[in-house]
């Protein structure tokens, strides 16, 4: 049974879209990375070009809401709303002409999002795997207590791998903090969080940090070198890979005092 059936693992009605995916994304992938259809790459992209991208369009065709209660706002910028902005408004005459230039500069749009999006799993999300699993195989090196990964450059997109090698490794719920050095050569620390979709963190710096920046904080804190903790206490700054990792040495004291 294929992957993308409904049935098996996503529960939202294909939509037309969707169903050119099921029976052809596999073919088109291949030839947008000149691989061979079997190539593990290509099965890998299929289902995360779906999950990511096609599934959003299923489930708007299909009515489904992303979420089982109300959510706090509503998000207007999909893809699909960005085709349908193609389509004239309601009091705008438009003849046959001028509907399939419509058409034609939406089915642009779409391939060029679609390829963006192929693109972008392809050639980052899928090479940081390594990165992610050189540096959850290092992370003793990093803190006594191997709660901690460290990367040697940030915009690594590390969470949805870091939870899956987790799953892999039997070691879900252990890693709490990822530090790394960021353009300017300067260091941050972010909280590691619940799942890949959500602003929940397994342990958020402390909160008597959060919101506070530069001098204040490094008095607060007792660290020196300290920029800045967001006030939500996902992410937090310091001049140094030493004084980031004091931070993070009192945010896990933190929490074997909880």
């Amino acid at each position: 049974m294929n992957s993308l059936d409904p049935k098996y693992k996503y529960q939202i009605k294909l939509s037309s879209a969707g169903l050119v995916y099921f029976h052809f994304g596999k073919e088109i992938l291949s030839v947008l990375e000149d691989k061979q259809v079997t190539d593990p790459l290509v099965e890998t992209l299929y289902e995360k070009v779906y999950e990511k991208f096609i599934q959003e369009i299923d489930g708007i065709d299909n009515g489904v809401e992303t979420h089982d209660t109300e959510g706090r706002y509503t998000i207007n910028t999909n893809f699909s709303s960005r085709i349908g902005n193609f389509n004239p408004a309601w009091n705008e005459e438009s003849d046959d002409a001028d509907q399939m230039k419509r058409f034609e500069k939406a089915m642009v749009q779409a391939d060029s999002e679609f390829r963006d999006k192929v693109n972008f799993y392809a050639k980052s999300w899928w090479p940081a795997r390594k990165i992610v699993a050189d540096a959850l195989e290092k992370r003793f090196q990093v803190h006594p207590s191997g709660q901690v990964l460290e990367f040697t450059q940030g915009g690594v997109p590390w969470k949805e791998h870091l939870l899956t090698l987790e799953k892999e490794q039997d070691i879900e719920g252990q890693l709490y903090y990822v530090i790394y050095a960021d353009q300017s050569g300067k260091w941050r620390v972010q909280c590691v969080p619940i799942s890949s979709s959500t602003f929940q963190n397994r342990l958020s710096l402390p909160e008597a940090w959060r919101g506070v920046r530069d001098e204040e904080l490094s008095k607060l804190s007792e660290i020196p070198g300290c920029i800045f903790v967001h006030a939500s206490g996902f992410i937090g700054g310091n001049q140094t890979r030493e004084g980031v990792l004091q931070m993070v040495d009192v945010a896990l004291k933190q929490q074997k005092k909880e």
